[in-house]
């Protein structure tokens, strides 16, 4: 298992990095959107979706809402004037919505799960309101100041990356080592208080090195360490709900197409609430 982990990784992870900082825009809109169909037909197989014509439906349906926000929103005008295209705004705040009532979902579960446990449909819409949001905040982040820095929505992608990355290893040590207090044991019985806390901890130096880096004024570091630590959080709210899902299909994995590490959902879980919050509070206070 551990080396078809590091095989998968060692692929994977060139194609990405040249994808967020080579690929041009339309092109880079057509990879996160390909991502995003598969992530959609896996979480067909999660909402109980079992027909694989039905999954594919699902899939291109997802992948084509990409694409038609794509053409409705030209590149060029992703960004007007420092501001984002409205479209995508009203998308990234639905997002924020959904992963506040997402929380209450997971705080609450197994309680008043019935409306949404019993439905398919409702399940495949879940799922529609995380990840297009998803690809909304990716492109929205890649195109930020293009026509300034070409690398600048880069670098937001990896520090988002960053943070929750380094969550996700803080929480994992921490976690192992003093981990007393189960977060939600009936939605994921691994995850401890004390492992989030630590996460979020740990990300707190990606976030210090992005300040220095960005040069950021000492006034609104405050602004960088809540932005920093609410995605982080949130990150954690976003693999909770896919496990609260796995969980009411009965499967332990979203997928098998990464040898070693399960699904693409696996992969992203964290990231499809991270990204959304993360664009939403840029674009809101830090653009």
């Amino acid at each position: 298992m551990l080396k078809q982990r590091i095989i998968t990784a060692l692929i994977l992870a060139p194609l990405a990095l040249y994808a967020i900082l080579f690929l041009p825009i339309f092109w880079f809109e057509i990879a996160i959107a390909g991502v995003v169909g598969i992530g959609a037909y896996e979480w067909a197989n999660m909402s109980g979706v079992c027909e694989r014509p039905k999954k594919l439906i699902y899939m291109a349906g997802a992948f084509a809402i990409c694409i038609a926000l794509s053409l409705i929103v030209d590149a060029s005008t992703i960004w007007y004037q420092g501001q984002l295209h409205g479209l995508y705004r009203a998308i990234l705040t639905v997002a924020v919505l959904w992963w506040i009532a997402s929380l209450f979902m997971v705080l609450a579960y197994p309680k008043y799960s019935k409306f949404w446990k019993d439905s398919r449909s409702v399940r495949t819409l879940f799922g529609a309101l995380t990840l297009i949001p998803t690809w909304v905040a990716v492109v929205a982040l890649r195109t930020s100041l293009h026509d300034v820095d070409p690398f600048y929505g880069a670098s937001l992608i990896f520090y988002v990356l960053g943070i929750v990355w380094a969550a996700d290893i803080g929480a994992f040590f921490v976690g192992v080592k003093f981990g007393r207090h189960k977060l939600r044991p009936n939605v994921s019985p691994g995850k401890s208080l004390e492992g989030l806390l630590g996460g979020i901890a740990a990300s707190f130096a990606i976030i210090a090195f992005a300040a220095l880096h960005y040069q950021v004024e000492p006034s609104r570091i405050w602004l960088h360490l809540a932005i920093g630590g609410i995605t982080v959080a949130v990150s954690a709210l976003g693999d909770l709900n896919e496990s609260m899902l796995k969980r009411c299909a009965g499967i332990k994995d979203s997928g098998k197409i990464l040898p070693g590490h399960g699904g693409v959902l696996d992969r992203i879980d964290s990231l499809t609430a991270a990204f959304p919050v993360f664009a939403f509070c840029y674009v809101t206070w830090m653009a």
